[in-house]
Order: C-alpha cells, then structure tokens, then sequence
C-alpha cells in the first residue's frame, strides 16, 4: 500500500542524459521532456539566464550566436559529465519541468549510462543527480536499455546485437540470457560526424562554418551509402582565402566522403564485438542481425552500408531517438524484476 501511495505521489522517473539531448519519461505516461542538453550563461558569471531558465531548446537556439556577454554551454561531453555544476542545475529544472512538485519525497530514477563511464565519472553523475533532487539513483548500461526498448528477446539463449549512436558515444553489445556477452563503448558520436563534415568543406572549399551548419548538411543531404538520386544544399559560411562570406553547393556523395571516416571506426568497433562473442552466438547473429538506434542511427544508408560491410541483416528500431529511453521507462515500472540488470545505485 505505501509503494502505490509513494507512486501516486512521486512517480519513479526514467532519464536519458545524454551529450545532445535530454529525455524523461513517466511510466504510463511515456516521454515527457525531450529537450538539448544545453545551458546559456552569463559570461564570466555563471548565472544562467532569465532567471534559470535559459536551460535546453531556449538555450540551444544561442549556440554560435550568442554575443561576448552569453555564451551556450553543454555540461555533458561525450556522455559524461564535464560540467557538474551546471549539469546539477540543468537536472534540477527538467526535474521541476517535467513532474508535479512533492514535499519531502524525492523520486527514483532510472538512468542509462555508456560502458566507457569511468568509477569517477560514474560517482560524479550519482552525486549530481542526488543533489538536483533525485532520491534513489539506478544506473542501468545504455546497450541493455537499447536492447530492451527495441524490444529484443534477450533474456533468450539466442545473441541479440544493438548498435546506439548517440550525440557523443557509440555503444554496441551482444546480449544473451539477460546478460552483456560482449560489448565495447567508445566516444564518437553524432558530434564527430558534424565535426568531419566541418573539417572536409574547410579542406576542400576553403570556408569555415559552424557545427549547427554542419549538422543541417547532415539531415539534409547526409548519407552513409550512395542515393538513388544525388541531393544538393547550399552552404555559407567564411572564405578562409578572401575573408569574406561565402556560398558554395554540396552534394550528397561530398557529404558521404566526409561521413567515410568515423562510419569506418564504427564498423571497425562493430567487428570487434563480433570477434569477442562464442562461435554460437555468432552463428546467430548470421540470422538476428543488429539492431541500429540512436539519433546517429537515422542517417540515411547507414543499414545499408552495416549490412553490406558486415554481411548480417541490419535494421533501424522504430523510433530510434526513443529507443534508449524507453527501454528505461520499462525497468522503472518493473524496478524488482529489473534490479539484477542494475550497475550501482545510491539511496538518498
């Protein structure tokens, strides 16, 4: 009777932290909050603006255009904590933005984290998160979340595989019996993408533009395999030869080659974790395949190119963005039966 009481009261929380985006989902109620990880601050102060509430989308519109007083900031780099400070307060207000306000009862929450977080990184994220107002924290690994959101049968004896390309991390893992056979985590994400995309037009056209422009070419004619039909967007950015704004036309096999490298690394990571697993649990995977999520995963073509270059079947969930969260919002509505799949917690 006291669980069902604490829950109408303080529901348990699941929270995606992540370097690009920040999700929270209620169960029975789904996502709801998904807004950029970013705080814009009053330089030289550390005074987020509007009173606190310059935090996520209203903050993310000041990146790269903020003047010398402003300046955006993302506390979260490559899925960790860079900015405790900052990322303390960003939680505290998703925490008040996203569930009704309860003296004295502080929520548990449910938090994915990748497999490269370190012990220190690790405590430092418990710490935050206590202090912006969480009660029992219940760390849970990114692939198992994925994994379970997408839907996998992994409690089975069959190798279940996911891939999730996040802002600032790569998490690929082979799941079976409910358990991490193999896995590897590395920190290159959806961030490096745009920042090859930026790299390439300042090597090959001589201008200079900003990650947001970057990414913008991504959604708009990024590829990782080649089109039926070539797409073409205009980009303007700095002549770094004259100093003066310029336009030039990119097309999409450009933007491909400037894609080629990081994709390549995570292909490379994905045949390691192949290689780690039992041969059969790899003779599975000739028929399971890998399931792709993750914003990095909505490029278009990265299927193709996975599952040409690896020779298994490979498919983006549905909803790949929510994927990781929803696999969290399902271990929050059932905390006993998932506890075991639990890395660490900390009670308040």
């Amino acid at each position: 009777m006291f669980h069902r009481l604490r829950h109408w009261f303080c529901p348990d929380i699941a929270m995606d932290l992540g370097t690009a985006n920040t999700l929270v989902g209620l169960p029975g109620q789904g996502v709801v909050l998904d807004e950029p990880s970013v705080v814009a601050l009053q330089k030289g102060s550390r005074r987020i603006l509007g009173q606190g509430t310059a935090v996520g989308k209203l903050a993310r519109q000041m990146l790269g255009r903020t003047p010398d007083a402003i300046t955006a900031v993302r506390p979260i780099q490559d899925g960790v904590i860079t900015d405790f400070e900052l990322c303390e307060a960003m939680l505290r207000y998703f925490l008040r933005k996203c569930r009704p306000s309860s003296p004295g009862m502080r929520p548990r929450i449910v938090m994915p984290v990748p497999g490269s977080i370190t012990p220190v990184e690790r405590r430092a994220l418990l710490n935050s998160a206590e202090r912006a107002g969480a009660g029992r924290i219940f760390l849970l690994p990114k692939t198992k979340a994925a994994a379970i959101g997408a839907g996998l049968p992994i409690a089975e004896p069959l190798a279940s595989m996911v891939c999730s390309i996040g802002g600032g991390t790569t998490e690929i893992a082979v799941l079976s019996l409910g358990q991490i056979v193999a896995a590897r985590s590395f920190r290159l994400g959806g961030d490096e993408l745009d920042e090859a995309i930026v790299e390439y037009v300042r090597r090959r056209m001589a201008l200079r533009i900003g990650i947001q422009t970057a990414e913008q070419l991504k959604l708009q004619v990024g590829c990782a395999a080649p089109r039926d039909h070539e797409l073409t967007a205009e980009v303007r950015g700095l002549d770094l030869v004259s100093g003066v704004p310029r336009k030039a036309i990119m097309t999409s096999e450009e933007v491909r080659a400037a894609l080629s490298e990081p994709l390549e690394v995570m292909l490379r990571g994905i045949q390691t974790v192949i290689e780690q697993c039992p041969s059969e649990l790899i003779a599975d995977l000739a028929d399971t395949g890998i399931v792709l999520c993750g914003g990095g995963a909505m490029l278009p073509g990265l299927d193709v190119l996975f599952q040409e270059r690896l020779g298994i079947p490979v498919r983006v969930s549905s909803d790949p963005q929510r994927t990781v969260i929803r696999g969290a919002m399902i271990c929050t509505e059932h905390l006993d039966r998932w506890r075991d799949s639990f890395e660490s917690d900390i009670a308040a």
